[in-house]
């Protein structure tokens, strides 16, 4: 007696649902797109209650940490243009050629419009992605490493300060 072959097996059943799930997971994201005030409202309410969930446990501050630095990561990508006119400056010094990659001073010459490296809406995929990882992983045990937060938060403050200060001489440089 052999017994029929069933239609489907449990690895097709298994990518058939995952595909599913994708698929009406990508188009919640494609109905949210247009809302850009409601997202970034969604993720601060979510930062906000894994700050609390970091301040009432008292712990995971590594956890935090890693996040802040992250978060920090994707600020700047965000702020950085696709294309570094200097960078473009540079090569065009090589070649012999410094016309190429300069700015437009005459209202003959192309525009090039401010193309961000990190698009906005990655922006907030990613930092909210990311904080709702950090949130779960406050909730297990292996995470909260003991460290002395003031120096976490001292640390992160000056990696800030000094990162914000190289963006913002970036920006005189090139505006």
């Amino acid at each position: 007696m052999d017994a029929p072959e069933p239609d489907q097996t449990p690895f097709a059943a298994v990518s058939a649902q995952t595909s599913r799930f994708t698929r009406r997971y990508q188009a919640y994201l494609d109905k949210s797109t247009p809302y850009v005030t409601y997202r970034w409202i969604s993720t601060g309410v979510l930062l906000l209650v894994f700050l609390l969930r970091i301040v009432i446990a008292q712990g995971w501050y590594i956890v935090c940490y890693s996040l802040g630095i992250y978060l920090l990561n994707l600020f700047l990508a965000f702020l950085q243009p696709k294309f570094d006119p200097s960078l473009t400056q540079d090569e065009g010094i090589e070649d012999g050629n410094d016309a190429t990659g300069s700015l437009p001073t005459k209202a003959d010459e192309e525009f090039r419009p401010f193309i961000r490296r990190l698009p906005e809406f990655k922006f907030w995929y990613s930092a909210t992605r990311a904080i709702a990882i950090g949130f779960v992983c406050t909730w297990f045990e292996l995470f909260n490493v003991p460290v002395f937060w003031p120096v976490l938060v001292v640390y992160w403050i000056i990696l800030f300060s000094l990162t914000s200060k190289l963006i913002a001489v970036w920006f005189e440089s090139v505006v």
